[in-house]
């Protein structure tokens, strides 16, 4: 039976329509044909693996855990005198820096295969990274986030993420940031806080929970799979989070991905993005998480951006979020590769 529903989005202020009726319609477009193999431990090509060297030139370290160095793409030499556009354009400096992060000296293992303490250090390598940034006079806002997987556009399959630290804040945190002031002066408590409380008591969409830490796919998801991963106190950053804390969003973090992989017996591709306010400024109301944004809602079938998203500007859920949520707390367990390794 068709069901049509509006659900509303708090944190982007926008409506998400939900059609899960679409998702058993028949399909003859485009797929996503064949699994990669398993790379190797050690990729001699890979500019990521130690001891290479890097499209600049530099050579890696032998490096045995988390490794950072800068990567050009945003930058402290950006020009800082524009011409002025034509009529009633207007531009402004970019500046700031880039830096690449891999979680660990393998080729081969993604940030699913970690063990806890693997995923705590890989946090607390993004803690030291904030707290450095934060003083930098060329940055107001940090972006941390990994494209996992070729159908997301990653240029290397050594697993790691990038960080972009900016002169401005990007349009999501912005529209987040605005509607969580709005909300805690309405109801004096965190939105997050209280999209949280609102899945407890729903309790169908709740994937893992481990301490201080939840993950959940929200009641107005957009992707067939999205799920967000959340400290239960609100901070504004990762490096609010205390020791305690940030292990327990590892251990959380960890399940999630496993369930991802787990769910088709592949590596599941995703974009995940860090919501953090900015470092400077006011932060009130900002209530840090992890977002993870899978294209797939088949094992080969992406989910296009088509006419009610591009053209309306709405965006069209083909699927539900309850089943959806249902299926990866299905997919638990040990990692389906572990028995392989």
């Amino acid at each position: 039976m068709a069901s049509w529903e509006e659900r509303w989005h708090p944190l982007r202020e926008e409506w998400v329509i939900v059609a899960a009726h679409r998702q058993s319609r028949p399909w003859s477009g485009a797929e996503v044909t064949g699994q990669p193999p398993r790379p190797p431990a050690y990729d001699a090509g890979c500019y990521l693996c130690p001891g290479n060297a890097r499209v600049s030139g530099a050579t890696n370290p032998a490096y045995t855990g988390t490794f950072v160095f800068d990567h050009p793409c945003v930058g402290v030499a950006a020009p800082r005198e524009l011409p002025p556009p034509a009529g009633i354009y207007r531009s402004r400096p970019a500046t700031g820096v880039a830096r690449v992060v891999c979680y660990s000296p393998r080729h081969d293992v993604t940030l699913a295969e970690l063990d806890v303490d693997g995923v705590d250090s890989l946090l607390a390598t993004w803690q030291r990274q904030m707290r450095e940034l934060a003083v930098h006079p060329d940055v107001e806002f940090v972006l941390i986030f990994e494209n996992k997987g070729e159908v997301v556009g990653v240029s290397n399959p050594h697993p790691h993420c990038q960080i972009y630290a900016t002169n401005f804040t990007f349009k999501y945190i912005e529209t987040e940031l605005a509607a969580g002031r709005q909300h805690i002066e309405r109801a004096g408590r965190s939105l997050l806080a209280d999209v949280i409380a609102s899945e407890r008591q729903d309790g169908r969409r709740i994937i893992a929970e481990h301490g201080s830490a939840i993950a959940f796919v929200p009641y107005f998801a957009r992707y067939a799979y999205e799920t967000y991963v959340a400290p239960l106190r609100p901070v504004a950053t990762i490096d609010g989070l205390r020791d305690d804390e940030r292990r327990d969003l590892a251990a959380v973090i960890r399940d999630v991905l496993i369930r991802f992989d787990n769910l088709w017996q592949m590596p599941f591709p995703y974009v995940m993005a860090l919501h953090q306010a900015p470092v400077k400024g006011d932060t009130s109301g900002f209530h840090f998480h992890i977002e993870f944004h899978p294209p797939l809602r088949r094992p080969n079938l992406l989910k296009y951006l088509a006419g009610p998203e591009i053209g309306g500007g709405n965006f069209l859920s083909d699927t539900s979020p309850e089943e959806k949520a249902a299926e990866l707390r299905a997919a638990g367990g040990a990692h389906y590769r572990s028995t392989i390794r």
